[in-house]
């Protein structure tokens, strides 16, 4: 952290800069204040240099719109983000985006300080980047944005800050004419060789950065700088010094094909099956780290506001040859003891290449030890405008739109990473192709600067020794990466409309040969569109990656003209029935297709099959029966008139229901005649009483079964039941919580009731309390008298008829279990700590239990079987994980993280999952995905 620089901008938004955080190679980070509020944030700002081209403009927008969706747990939420105006005539606005401040080190710098990291906070490391990773990568997306410099240990767990390849980048620079050249210091074996990237490439370099924070150097550093390629594609890694118990699974990372390397979800898994928050409990950082963390926070805390003068302006753009002052205050990088130079971080330390994009991740934590020479870059022909309208902002499809769920390996973004060799760069068939320009030989090494006195603070933290090289610290082997040689670059051909063209190329250490031995360059252009010119035919699709969700059978999203969906129910395994507040509307099981709507069905319940070929739905004032095949309404019952002696009567959610019987509660109110006063006084006011029923409907015979008076409920007076268990006898109920009334909640004295009905007459025939099971507390039950609610933190089972406690799973420390699912000899549970388990119902011993892998907690995901029941679909706010129903095996994650319009509203509900045979549909808002389960 240093002062902020005389041409620093004062001002982003609502917020106040007040230091320099970090500095990368594409964006500058600032420690900032809200102005209203007090909070502090961290700027992302992009160098105004960079912001002018305005392809990096889209990418920068699609990068940060990634964190945006991928928000909570290890990621910092987002704040606020910059206007995207039209530029203005003396240079282009701010392009900057704002997240909440989180006292944190780059890894980087926390292996200069203390050195390697012991195997209890690798583990921690590891298992929280695995889990974003696995959130990513259930969507059929590759993040690529991993790196020493992107990694940050905060006192609670890790935290990443890049979501693409401009946010690892480790060089960045702007070029006459309006190009862009960005240059990654990371390849993997894949990328060598010049295949696609995938999911496995993330794992590759997170071996990659789990390997350098257990060593404190690369396990690729050994021989010449020349031959580091080949090593990365051909050579063993070196992990003596990595902890034994974590030797193989670093290694597994690290193997040369990608089908041979762990998932995220493993990885994770292996490293912390209770989930890196819960390994990080009571503290992870070593004292050294813990308190350069906090010296930190303090520091930060005491910024104030500098002074704004003739000379700092609020807004300042920073000139294009600006030289940059010495740093004046570090608080993260410590100075060393002996006054030698800290470790540079890795990805501080581009290697160049010639342009190209078929690598924009990191991929082999290379290191050049002088600064990068550039290769000319190569124009291409005039790339077709994007058409008017069309929303098209340059989103990397890669990373920002997690909806390619099919069996392809994650593509990458179209307009900025694919290989495709320009026109004028491809030799026809049959003759030569042109001779490669000669490597550009590197510059003199430049030494690096001290590091300031910290601002605002005691002298830093001395920096542990690393393991150097077979040359010494500042020799080929010494550093934590490996530099690259330049390959070869084409000659460039000249292209007059370069000049008019805003270009962004993104290339990556690589081998000589790659790029005219049939790889490519792409570069995007002010039209969007990429210029793909190699010849190749497309690969064909491969089967999904382990943990990859299967191809859906089909997509279907509910119209943007019309309101939400409220309910969504499956027909008999033949419709889909989703209510909105104007309508009905069915969607065919088999294609996807919508096949009708009604608007009689608005506001209606979920709908249910009344016999085969009737749907019935509830809504606000009548009963409706549909023809499944067009939505016709075939009967319809009023409530007026089924209930005519119970006046106004409002009918609250259905309750439950059983074959051909619904349960529902209703309510209406009465007038109460004041009684007649005695003789000499005034007569007193009626009253208006609200009186509620609980009622049992067949919905085949379209008739009342019975029904039974209960207490009235918090008003408007309707009590909201759920039943637990439908017995044979009886069905039991419960009443929501929220919808006690004051004087119940205190006549409980804080424990739940539950009411048993007889099944033939609905007379109530009892009401118990069970231990210490709360209103609120999640309960199920089953048909052989058992009753399994939440206690605590655990989850007990009782005798329903006697209330005697049976067997107690102990659950999560801070957690608590959702509902129950019952099936068969097992009951499924769930749990806020994002864990889902079996047990046996006879003894609650514990099957399996594994967690979703979703960070931090929430609700307890709820659970949902397949019609085979050999699949467990748990559904949160996050995500959806497949899990094996047997021995809790997690098959596969998905997750639809926003809308697929890119300047569309960002999507934040739940996912709801239903049954459908051999079909299990995810919802997501507007979002319906068929996905095949066994």
């Amino acid at each position: 952290m240093e002062a902020l620089r005389q041409d620093d901008p004062r001002r982003f938004g609502r917020f106040t800069a007040l230091a320099r955080f970090h500095e990368g190679a594409s964006a500058v980070r600032y420690v900032a204040r809200d102005t209203a509020s007090g909070e502090v944030a961290l700027i992302t700002a992009a160098r105004p240099e960079l912001a002018a081209v305005p392809a990096f403009r889209r990418r920068f927008q699609a990068e940060a719109r990634t964190a945006e969706r991928l928000a909570g747990g290890w990621v910092a939420p987002p704040l606020d983000a910059g206007e995207e105006p039209a530029a203005p005539a003396d240079g282009p606005e701010p392009l900057w985006t704002a997240a909440g401040y989180v006292p944190a080190l780059p890894l980087a710098e926390a292996v200069g300080i203390a050195g390697p990291l012991d195997e209890r906070a690798l583990r921690i490391l590891g298992a929280g980047i695995a889990e974003i990773l696995s959130r990513v990568h259930a969507a059929g997306a590759v993040l690529q944005g991993l790196a020493p410099g992107t990694v940050l240990l905060a006192a609670d767990g890790p935290r990443l800050t890049a979501f693409g390849p401009l946010g690892a980048a480790a060089s960045a620079e702007a070029r006459p004419g309006g190009q862009l050249s960005v240059r990654l210091g990371y390849l993997t074996p894949e990328q060598i060789e010049g295949k696609e990237v995938s999911a496995a490439s993330d794992l590759f370099v997170l071996g990659l950065l789990l390997a350098y924070a257990a060593t404190g150097t690369t396990p690729f550093t050994e021989g010449p700088a020349e031959e580091a390629a080949r090593r990365i594609a051909g050579d063993e890694p070196e992990l003596d010094a990595v902890p034994e118990a974590l030797r193989e699974l670093i290694t597994n990372c690290l193997a040369k094909d990608p089908a041979a390397r762990p998932t995220a979800g493993t990885v994770a898994a292996e490293l912390a099956l209770e989930g890196a928050a819960g390994l990080a409990r009571g503290g992870w950082l070593p004292e050294r780290l813990a308190a350069a963390v906090a010296d930190q926070e303090a520091r930060v805390l005491a910024l104030e506001a500098p002074e704004e003068t003739p000379e700092t302006p609020g807004k300042v753009p920073a000139p294009a040859s600006a030289k940059a002052p010495e740093p004046v205050a570090d608080t993260a990088a410590p100075e060393p003891a002996d006054g030698a130079a800290a470790p540079e971080p890795e990805d501080a330390r581009p290697v160049d290449a010639a342009p190209m994009d078929a690598a924009p991740v990191d991929a082999a934590l290379v290191d050049a030890p002088a600064p990068p020479v550039d290769a000319p870059a190569s124009p291409l022909e005039p790339a077709a405008p994007a058409a008017e309208g069309d929303g098209d902002i340059g989103e990397d499809r890669g990373t920002t739109r997690f909806l390619n769920t099919g069996p392809r390996p994650p593509q990458n973004d179209r307009p900025t990473t694919q290989l495709s060799l320009p026109h004028e760069l491809v030799a026809p068939p049959g003759t030569a192709p042109a001779p490669a320009a000669q490597p550009i030989p590197p510059a003199a090494p430049v030494a690096p600067q001290q590091p300031g006195p910290t601002h605002g603070g005691p002298a830093p933290y001395p920096p542990a020794a690393l393991p150097a090289g077979p040359a010494g610290p500042a020799g080929s082997g010494g550093g934590p990466m490996v530099s690259l040689p330049l390959p070869p670059a084409p000659a460039p051909v000249p292209d007059p409309a370069a000049s008019r063209r805003s270009l962004l190329t993104i290339a990556a250490a690589a081998v000589g040969g790659l790029i005219v031995g049939g790889g490519s360059v792409a570069a995007l252009g002010s039209g969007d569109t990429a210029v793909a010119t190699d010849d190749k035919p497309a690969p064909k699709p491969r089967r999904p990656l382990p943990g990859q969700p299967p191809e859906p059978r089909w997509i279907y999203t509910h119209p943007a003209s019309e309101s939400s969906p409220l309910t969504t129910a499956v027909w008999r395994d033949k419709l889909l029935v989703v209510t909105s507040e104007s309508q009905a509307s069915a969607v065919d099981l088999r294609t996807g297709k919508r096949l009708w709507q009604r608007a009689d069905g608005a506001k209606g319940q979920a709908a249910l099959a009344a016999g085969a070929d009737l749907v019935f739905v509830a809504s606000p004032s009548e009963f409706l029966w549909l023809s499944p095949k067009n939505g016709k309404v075939v009967h319809r019952v009023r409530y007026t008139d089924a209930f005519g002696d119970l006046p106004g009567l409002a009918v609250g959610p259905l309750a439950g229901n059983s074959g051909p019987v619904i349960w529902f509660t209703g309510s209406h109110t009465v007038t109460v005649k004041a009684p007649k006063p005695k003789k000499g006084k005034k007569k007193g006011k009626d009253k208006e009483v609200v009186r509620a029923h609980f009622f049992a409907y067949d919905i085949v015979q379209r008739k009342e079964l019975w029904r039974t008076p209960v207490p009235a409920g918090r008003a408007p007076g309707t009590p909201v039941y759920r039943v637990v268990v439908d017995r044979s006898a009886d069905v039991l109920v419960r009443q929501e919580a929220v919808s006690l009334t004051a004087a119940e909640v205190k006549a409980a004295k804080g424990k739940g009731s539950i009411r048993s009905f007889d099944q033939k007459t609905g007379k109530l025939l009892w009401t118990k309390q069970y231990a210490a099971v709360s209103p609120e507390a999640a309960t199920g039950g089953d048909e052989d008298g058992a009753l399994y609610a939440a206690v605590g933190k655990d989850l007990q089972a009782f005798e329903t008829d006697t209330a005697k406690p049976l067997w107690r799973v102990e659950g999560s420390d801070g957690s608590v279990f959702g509902i129950p699912l019952v099936a068969g000899p097992l009951i499924h549970t769930t749990e806020r700590s994002q864990l889902v388990g079996a047990v046996e119902r006879e003894s609650g011993r514990l099957v399996w239990r594994r967690s979703t892998e979703v960070p931090g907690t929430g609700n307890a995901p709820s659970l949902t079987l397949s019609g085979s029941e050999k699949t467990l679909i748990a559904a949160d706010a996050v995500q959806v994980t497949a899990f094996s129903a047997a021995d809790g095996e997690r098959l596969w994650k998905f997750q639809d993280i926003g809308s697929a319009d890119p300047k569309g509203a960002t999507v934040s509900a739940s996912y709801r999952a239903l049954a459908a045979g051999e079909t299990v549909l995810v919802q997501r808002d507007r979002a319906f995905y068929a996905f095949p389960v066994a």
